[in-house]
């Protein structure tokens, strides 16, 4: 088998029209062009939008009012998910405080009838309580405000 290998010349058009001839084998400088669109939200970019309307009558219409229910449909859930929390977070607090003062009262019991250093420790080991949640939820509140705010941060730099 005798095969030759051959070098193929082509000749292609260069920006002023001229012809120059063009070696594939040859090293030979390439440029791409590359153009890259980044659109977020949960609708298309408009430009993608107005072409609904070309395959689905009213399809950029039927398309806002999808999104705009979906919105309506989230904004409920997240309401209720706020409303539960505040209740849960009251409804934790009332039974904090009950719980509290029934030590405390138990306390004072234990002081009335001679055991006053029982009486005692019960009434200071309840307060405790209460000041210790009050500034561990304090610290809480503090480092979620501060992460929100870091992520919003973060946010607004993209």
């Amino acid at each position: 088998m005798n095969d030759k290998l051959s070098k193929k010349r082509q000749t292609v058009p260069s920006r002023q029209g001229e012809s120059s001839s063009v070696n594939p084998s040859a090293d030979a400088a390439m440029q791409a062009r590359v153009q890259t669109e980044y659109f977020s939200g949960p609708l298309p970019p408009p430009s993608l939008l107005a072409r609904y309307n070309d395959v689905v009558p009213n399809g950029a219409e039927r398309i806002l009012a999808m999104a705009e229910r979906q919105s309506a449909h989230r904004e409920k859930l997240e309401a209720q998910v706020v409303a539960g929390n505040l209740e849960s977070q009251r409804r934790g607090s009332l039974y904090a405080f009950l719980l509290a003062l029934v030590a405390i009262v138990g306390g004072i019991f234990l002081i009335h009838e001679g055991k006053s250093a029982s009486g005692l420790a019960t009434v200071i080991s309840a307060l405790a309580g209460l000041v210790s949640i009050f500034f561990y939820s304090q610290h809480r509140q503090s480092k979620e405000r501060a992460e929100k705010a870091d992520a919003l941060a973060e946010r607004s730099r993209r």
